[in-house]
């Protein structure tokens, strides 16, 4: 496992390397990875593998806002890389729950407890179910999901995703790399 110093942007080619490398050697065929510019997604393209990203959902940034730029959407799909632009996991409806009444349920303590191995691990994990659940991976198999701690990409995982109905039987096998610091 490789241990970066700093987390952020500044380790998202580190983390295309390591990834793809892996992939490779294990014969993975699927990358999920959390792109809202769509500018870490299009380091994946062209390495062999299936490309997934997912983006925040539109209103993340506020009411009707997509992050990702229409050409950019285009430039991705035209390339193979799946988009999907969905409700998040670990927020959504609970999200405007806690918003509105100052509380809390599973979904943000399940985030919360991820995050202790990192906000990119806590992304890596919501977007590998998302992509199954959206049937834009196949369930049963590992893949590598990628994400990041607030732009970029820091974290990369082996990860067998499980449907949100089933979510306690997702199994992380391998932490590829990872910030140090969270």
């Amino acid at each position: 496992m490789r241990v970066f110093a700093q987390k952020g942007p500044i380790n998202t080619n580190e983390v295309v390397e390591l990834a793809i490398k892996r992939a490779h050697e294990l014969g993975v065929k699927h990358v999920v990875v959390a792109s809202n510019s769509g500018a870490t997604a299009r380091e994946f393209v062209g390495h062999g593998v299936n490309v997934v990203c997912v983006t925040h959902h539109v209103g993340f940034r506020g009411p009707g806002i997509d992050e990702m730029p229409a050409e950019m959407r285009v430039e991705l799909i035209e390339r193979g890389v799946k988009v999907l632009t969905t409700t998040h996991l670990l927020g959504g409806v609970e999200r405007g729950y806690a918003n509105k009444l100052s509380g809390f349920g599973p979904a943000y303590i399940t985030a919360a407890t991820l995050r202790m191995f990192g906000q990119g691990t806590k992304v890596a994990v919501e977007i590998a179910v998302m992509a199954l659940d959206s049937g834009l991976v196949p369930y049963g198999e590992d893949i590598i999901a990628v994400g990041g701690s607030g732009g970029g990409a820091d974290t990369a995982v082996v990860i067998r995703p499980a449907h949100a109905n089933k979510f306690t039987e997702t199994v992380v096998s391998e932490i590829i790399c990872k910030p140090g610091v969270v």
